[in-house]
């Protein structure tokens, strides 16, 4: 019987760049967006905060990075998951900090998961892409 087993995590460093990364895809594409990286215990590790974005977003940023470590599932693939399952789609939107919108995706290594990043000011489609525009950061 094992008694540990070793972790990776996601640095500073690493995070920053990412958030700083889904700014810049949010100004590219014209959007103002609050960015999220937090780590596998869903604590967070960094986050910005573009001029302008909406404060309420903040908060929807954090649980959609919260939401993806979670379940180690993106957030945009949730809705489908419940869409025709009534019990669970009326019941699980009701849990705290659960997102089931687009924005919101695991940061892995392997099949580890060591984090997640979650954007919130625009659309589910602009969040996700500069969320992935973070994620690609961490990919390089």
């Amino acid at each position: 019987m094992e008694k540990f087993r070793e972790k990776k995590t996601i640095t500073l460093e690493m995070a920053q760049e990412m958030v700083n990364a889904a700014v810049k895809k949010g100004k590219e594409i014209g959007v103002k967006v609050n960015i999220a990286i937090v780590d596998d215990g869903g604590h967070l590790v960094s986050f910005g905060r573009m001029d302008g974005a909406p404060l309420l977003s903040i908060e929807i940023a954090t649980n959609k990075a919260f939401t993806a470590i979670a379940f180690g599932l993106p957030t945009h693939d949730w809705h489908p998951l419940i869409a025709e399952e009534p019990a669970l789609r009326e019941g699980i939107v009701h849990t705290p900090r659960l997102v089931i919108f687009g924005g919101g995706f695991p940061i892995k290594v392997g099949d580890q998961i060591i984090g997640g990043i979650g954007v919130s000011g625009g659309s589910a489609e602009q969040d996700m892409a500069c969320a992935q525009a973070g994620l690609a950061v961490f990919a390089e």
